[in-house]
């Protein structure tokens, strides 16, 4: 399996700490998770990834405490005006001895409904934890995707990541 890695190479940029984001006419309201959002996330996830197995009840409830408990790992969500989820990713800050001991930041498990997509909640989502990554102090963010769809790698490049570098990655077997 082939994936396109891509970097923020950008330098941390001043932005405000405002988690409305306007979008057109359109507002977005971006927050961190909380812990009353594991079943949503859940449900999101499985529609993503529909042939993955699902965790037990009590797997994915200690798995998500662990992860809001995680320091430097944030999950965001972006919601729709009626306070459903619509979009998620997830941000590891990363501490660094390179590059005068600046962190750098990991985004993983950028997901929106199929149904939702191309309204502004995964942009909306990704620039919270870009602008999160850099109020962190990060050098750079990078996120993988496995997927060769031409939308989805144009999706990435408006946020403003690039592939001006190679990634590899190995899976666990089993």
């Amino acid at each position: 399996m082939t994936t396109v890695f891509f970097v923020l190479l950008a330098r941390r940029k001043h932005t405000s700490n405002s988690s409305l984001l306007l979008l057109g006419r359109t507002k977005m309201r971006t927050r961190l998770a909380q812990s009353d959002d594991l079943v949503p996330l859940l449900s999101l996830y499985h529609h993503f990834h529909p042939d993955d197995p699902s965790p037990t009840q009590d797997v994915a409830a200690k798995r998500w405490r662990e992860m809001l408990e995680h320091p430097g790992l944030r999950v965001f969500v972006a919601l729709t005006p009626e306070d459903t989820i619509a979009s998620t990713c997830t941000l590891s800050v990363i501490p660094n001895l390179a590059r005068s001991a600046a962190p750098y930041g990991v985004i993983e498990n950028v997901v929106t409904w199929a149904s939702l997509r191309t309204r502004g909640y995964g942009g909306a989502v990704l620039r919270r934890a870009v602008e999160e990554a850099w109020n962190s102090g990060c050098y750079k963010v990078m996120l993988m995707t496995g997927s060769k769809r031409k939308e989805t790698l144009r999706f990435y490049e408006r946020a403003g990541f690039d592939t001006r570098v190679t990634g590899f990655q190995i899976r666990r077997q089993g």
